[in-house]
């Protein structure tokens, strides 16, 4: 039952739309005007929040592929690492329009002079270059061998977006949601290392 409804055509375009919910949540709170007081500081925190969580989703796919025993879950991995990227450039554009006004030479000493803009600069760019690379064709391109040692970039990716988020949070001592993502993708990377020097370990990346 199960995997036939995850190899229709439909399951693929429902996931994307229940991932755009929280966009289309967003924007009806901005054109409804119940962000709160302060208006550029909830979108920025609330789209840094759902890239990262789209990112544990997308970390989550080939652990739930082996443990179901079930390959229908890769069908959904590439839309939801480019849902990820979504949310981290949409994440991107509301820092650079509501904290910097826009100001690119302003953005460019900010991120020198703050280390988790920094972190975050560098994990968005490294999302960018998976984003990028994420089609048949880049796969063609680039070989199998190298597009998959590429890829395994996403999971440096998760620990900048960890180090970033707790540096954000550190400025009010609260570390609360900081520690559970840690936990979360600290499992997902200690499941990763442990299927790749387990015996006979047959991974999809």
């Amino acid at each position: 039952m199960w995997r036939d409804a995850l190899r229709k055509p439909a399951a693929k375009w429902a996931v994307v739309l229940v991932s755009l919910l929280p966009f289309v949540g967003l924007c009806s709170a901005i054109f409804l005007d119940t962000l709160g007081p302060n208006p550029a500081e909830y979108l920025i925190r609330a789209t840094g929040d759902w890239t990262l969580r789209f990112l544990c989703i997308t970390l989550l796919i080939t652990p739930l592929r082996a443990i179901s025993n079930m390959t229908e879950w890769l069908r959904f991995r590439r839309s939801l690492g480019l849902l990820t990227f979504f949310y981290a450039f949409t994440h991107a554009i509301c820092y650079s329009l509501f904290d910097m006004g826009w100001e690119w030479g302003e953005i460019v000493l900010d991120i020198a002079k703050r280390p988790f803009i920094a972190v975050g600069f560098t994990g968005f760019l490294l999302l960018s270059l998976l984003a990028a690379t994420s089609f048949n064709a880049a796969v063609k391109a680039l070989g199998i061998v190298r597009w998959r040692q590429l890829h395994r970039a996403v999971y440096g990716i998760a620990l900048l977006a960890i180090l970033h988020f707790f540096w954000m949070r550190s400025g009010k001592q609260n570390f609360t949601e900081v520690w559970v993502y840690a936990a979360l993708v600290g499992l997902l990377l200690g499941w990763r290392v442990w299927t790749q020097f387990k015996p006979n370990a047959r991974l999809e990346k």
